[in-house]
C-alpha cells in the first residue's frame, strides 16, 4: 500500500513538473513576442523603421503567432516545438536588427507612421496581457494558443495595411476593429473558470 501511494505521489509530482515546464516554455515564447513587438515599436518611433518595413516585420510576427497557436492546440509545447518557435523568433529578431540598421528610414511624425505606431503599441500591450496570463496561470496553454491565433490575425491586418508604406485612417480603423475583438477575447479567457 505504501509503495502504491508513493508511486501515485511521484506520478503527480512528475505530472506537475511537466506542466510547469510546459508553462515556462509558453511564458518564454510569449515574452519574446512582447520583446519583438517593442523593438518594432521603438524602430517606428525613432525613424529607424519605415511603415513598410514594420509591415513586413508584422507579417513575420503573424507567421510566428500562427505556429505558436498550432503548437499549443493540444495544450502542450514540447522542447522540439519550443526550439522551432525560438528559431523562427531568432530569424525575425535578426530581420528587425537588419531593418533598423539599413539605409531606409521612416518619418515618425507622419500620420501613417503614427497610425502604425499606435497599432504596434496595442500589439505590445495585448502580447503582454497574454504573457502575464500565461505566467500567472490565468490562461491555460490551450487558451494561449487560441489567443495567439487572434494575434496572428491582428499582425496580418497590420501587415496588409502597411504593405504600400502608407496606413490610411480606414485601414487603421479595420486594424483597430480586429484589435478590439482580440482584446475582448483576452479579457474573457483571463477571467473564465479555467486556470493552468
Amino acid at each position: 500500500m505504501k509503495i502504491q501511494v508513493s508511486l501515485a505521489v511521484a506520478g503527480l509530482l512528475l505530472g506537475s513538473t511537466g506542466a510547469m515546464a510546459a508553462g515556462a516554455a509558453t511564458t518564454e515564447v510569449t515574452q519574446r513576442d512582447v520583446n519583438q513587438q517593442q523593438r518594432i515599436e521603438q524602430g517606428l518611433q525613432s525613424g529607424q523603421l519605415s511603415t513598410q518595413e514594420a509591415g513586413r516585420l508584422e507579417h513575420e510576427e503573424a507567421r510566428i503567432d500562427r505556429v505558436e497557436s498550432r503548437r499549443l492546440r493540444d495544450g502542450t509545447l514540447t522542447p522540439a516545438e519550443t526550439a522551432r518557435i525560438n528559431a523562427m523568433q531568432n530569424r525575425t529578431s535578426a530581420d528587425i536588427y537588419r531593418q533598423k540598421h539599413d539605409a531606409q528610414t521612416g518619418d515618425p511624425t507622419s500620420a501613417s507612421s503614427q497610425r502604425m505606431q499606435a497599432d504596434v503599441q496595442r500589439n505590445v500591450n495585448q502580447e503582454r496581457r497574454i504573457e502575464q496570463g500565461a505566467a500567472s496561470g490565468e490562461l491555460t496553454n490551450h487558451e494561449v494558443g487560441r489567443l495567439e491565433r487572434g494575434q496572428s490575425r491582428v499582425d496580418r491586418r497590420e501587415a496588409r495595411a502597411a504593405r504600400d508604406g502608407q496606413v490610411s485612417g480606414g485601414e487603421q480603423a479595420r486594424v483597430q476593429g480586429t484589435e478590439n475583438r482580440q482584446s475582448r477575447h483576452i479579457r474573457r479567457q483571463k477571467h473564465d473558470a479555467q486556470a493552468q
